[in-house]
């Protein structure tokens, strides 16, 4: 079975219509098949791991003039005793209607991306950043507001009753743009973000690959688990501070968080480092990395079990 690095099987001489239907191949799948692949793949992670995540927002959205920063634990306690273990699934919804076309296109626009960078060249690490950046300008514009409606009911003391009353009360109080205002941010974060995700998931899973070749096959989910979660550990420590600053963004005027005249991104980084110095920059790096490590080799290994569930039947036609 091929895996995520094989090349695109394209016949030599096809007429244009059946040439267009295979260059949309990938692994032997086609282009709707990697879009749910990656839709469950990421409904599957943020699920999961979103405790976490709730963990991570409120450690970096609070201000200190209104709130004292948050140790890790500190959100823990604070969370399950005022709100019970369900205040940690608040926004959960949002999150839904957002993750799950927002991975089905970043997955499918990094296969695409990679087969036309790629060329000859299917382990080529340039191209497997590049592809992943793409991927992230693409997905983003699609994540950005429903994680800023998350963000938003994840914190503590929430004005919004749920999505809707969110959505709506944004909408007439803040306009349109107040669901974009961190997309630049975002996308300046996930773009290296991405770019590391993706090279270290490739290399670390090539490496472990070779390692035991001839157990590859057995092994191939505990691979994409282990290069996944590898790949989403760095990445998530290389990008704190600009988390913090997407953030600090979606959340401003809400709960006491400071509002910013701009989005822009280096504004708010000044902001923070007056108010809380470096370590500002840092707040929740803990929840970020336990949130990105197995939520990556959760996605990974999903993504690729769907991969191989789609692969069975395209390979008996």
């Amino acid at each position: 079975m091929a895996d995520a690095s094989a090349e695109f099987r394209r016949p030599e001489l096809l007429p244009p219509a059946a040439d267009l239907v295979v260059a949309q191949q990938h692994d032997g799948l086609r282009f709707w098949q990697f879009m749910v692949a990656g839709s469950v793949a990421g409904l599957v992670e943020h699920t999961a791991m979103f405790p976490v995540d709730t963990l991570k927002t409120r450690m970096q959205a609070g201000s200190s003039a209104c709130h004292r920063p948050l140790g890790l634990s500190q959100a823990v306690r604070s969370v399950v005793r005022a709100e019970g273990a369900l205040g940690l699934y608040r926004g959960l919804g949002a999150m839904s209607l957002g993750a799950g076309p927002a991975h089905a296109v970043y997955f499918s626009v990094y296969e695409i991306s990679k087969k036309s960078l790629s060329r000859d060249n299917p382990n080529n690490p340039v191209a497997h950043a590049a592809s992943g950046v793409l991927a992230t300008v693409a997905s983003d514009a699609v994540f950005t507001p429903m994680d800023t409606v998350k963000q938003r009911l994840q914190l503590k003391s929430s004005p919004y009753k749920g999505v809707a009353d969110c959505i709506s009360r944004v909408l007439r109080e803040e306009g349109i743009r107040a669901f974009f205002a961190s997309y630049r941010t975002t996308v300046v974060m996930n773009a290296p973000y991405t770019a590391v995700h993706f090279a270290t998931y490739e290399a670390a899973k090539r490496g472990l690959m070779e390692v035991s070749p001839e157990d590859a096959s057995d092994e191939r989910l505990v691979v994409h688990a282990t290069a996944g979660a590898a790949a989403g550990a760095l990445a998530a420590a290389v990008t704190t501070p600009l988390d913090v600053v997407k953030t600090q963004l979606q959340c401003q005027g809400v709960c006491g968080c400071d509002r910013f005249s701009s989005s822009s991104t280096s504004e708010v980084i000044r902001a923070i480092l007056r108010r809380d110095g470096y370590a500002g920059l840092m707040r929740g790096w803990k929840p970020r990395m336990l949130f990105h490590a197995p939520a990556a080799a959760i996605c990974w290994s999903t993504y690729e079990a769907m991969k191989s569930f789609f692969e069975q039947p395209n390979d008996q036609k």
